[in-house]
């Protein structure tokens, strides 16, 4: 075991490592699908006092605003730790967000749609960035040391190439093509047959 114990790490060694962490995984894109499944599922169980008053949500979109909103947080949550698939739970976030539509009060009216959209789209979009070496570029188009520059020669002209002529015996007329094709037979008629 090394001298610094685990809890000695201070606020700054967490917060790097979380960094390293979000930005190798589309987190945005997961954490508003994961956003997005909560007011889906929410929101057809949820009731309002007002005084004596109960105004309750029971509709039949109970079963199936259930199923969207947790679906769309286990995908949230596999964007996160199976970055690998992260195309297939961004297209399925945007079809589950769509379903809601109908299935589950206006997709949590309106809310966990947008969020839901938003996190599919963003968790599709996203791409593995280049890795970066000690110096903060990027390790694909870093620079190769410079080496000496060449001497400086004389400038010479370069002679423009010449045009290929025309070969002698294929001599044609202004108006007649080398090779005849079916549009040129017969005066530019075709024939059906």
């Amino acid at each position: 075991m090394s001298a610094e114990s685990i809890g000695s790490r201070g606020f700054t060694y967490w917060r790097l490592r979380f960094q390293a962490w979000r930005g190798n995984r589309p987190f945005w894109g997961g954490l508003f699908t994961m956003i997005g499944g909560l007011p889906i599922a929410y929101l057809p169980y949820a009731d309002m006092r007002l005084g004596n008053m109960t105004i309750a949500m029971a509709t039949t979109a109970g079963a199936g605003s259930l199923i969207i909103g947790v679906l769309l947080v286990t995908l949230g949550l596999t964007m996160w730790f199976q970055s690998v698939v992260r195309v297939f739970a961004g297209i399925a976030a945007i079809v589950l967000a769509l379903v809601s539509i109908p299935v589950a009060n206006l997709g949590g009216f309106g809310l966990g749609l947008i969020c839901a959209l938003i996190g599919g789209g963003l968790s599709a979009a996203w791409a593995p960035g280049a890795p970066v070496d000690a110096a903060g570029r990027d390790a694909d188009t870093a620079p190769e040391p410079a080496a000496e520059p060449a001497p400086v020669a004389e400038v010479t002209m370069i002679k423009p190439l010449a045009l290929p002529e025309q070969r002698e015996g294929q001599e044609q007329a202004p108006n007649e093509h080398a090779t005849e094709t079916t549009i040129d037979a017969n005066g530019g008629r075709n024939s059906a047959g």
